[in-house]
């Protein structure tokens, strides 16, 4: 393996699926809510992770509305 590769004679381009990618956050949520996801992917066989992403997902691509009550 050489220690430095002369790149400079292909043509390179931008990564299409850049834009697809997912971007890492923290959020603070409930233990409860966390153990829901957890045991919906042990029936599944997804990830908990995943679920809460397709979920959210679900939730924005219907554009659906929190209904708050503070009452």
């Amino acid at each position: 393996m050489k220690k430095e590769y002369d790149l400079s004679k292909y043509k390179s381009r931008k990564n299409p699926y850049a834009k697809m990618l997912k971007k890492q956050i923290s959020i603070r949520i409930e233990p409860d809510t966390i153990e829901y996801f957890k045991q919906l992917s042990e029936t599944s066989g997804i990830a908990y992770q995943n679920l809460m992403n397709m979920y959210l997902t679900d939730c924005a691509q219907k554009n659906k509305k929190l209904k708050l009550d503070w009452k």
